[in-house]
């Protein structure tokens, strides 16, 4: 696997939703103590990392943190886990751990499942700005 940066937390995540887009410049502009880098799940790296921690990306349709060589989260765990990392107010986010993961993931897989019937697609995966390339792998 390519050198990953240290001490980063990499979110994976659908490049070509835009809700999930929307959910990547929020983090980006609240992210004060840089810990995230970002890649799109359909980017090489993207591929790359899933088939290191074992996840079928056919059969996953959500957000992934991987922190290397730590543990990865994925669909609810990994939203409350960005929060946390946030800090702040995100943070309260972590209140959602009182109900039970499957729970959690039924609502997220919910959302999932009609983020492009609501939120819409794009063609392409994002191409960040110049100011905001340092954040993608």
């Amino acid at each position: 696997m390519q050198n990953l940066p240290k001490n980063k937390k990499i979110i994976l995540f659908d490049g070509v939703c835009n809700l999930c887009n929307g959910a990547v410049q929020f983090i980006i502009k609240h992210d004060k103590k840089d810990i995230f880098r970002f890649a799109a799940l359909q980017s090489d790296l993207g591929k790359e990392i899933c088939n290191f921690i074992a996840v079928d990306q056919t059969k996953i349709d959500s957000i992934i943190l991987y922190n290397p060589g730590v543990a990865y989260y994925y669909k609810s765990s990994a939203v409350i886990e960005v929060a946390e990392d946030l800090g702040g107010i995100y943070s309260l986010v972590s209140v959602c751990r009182i109900f039970p993961e499957k729970l959690r993931n039924y609502i997220y897989d919910y959302i999932a499942k009609n983020r492009y019937k609501w939120y819409g697609k794009k063609e392409s995966c994002m191409i960040p700005t110049p100011e905001l390339k340092a954040k993608f792998l």
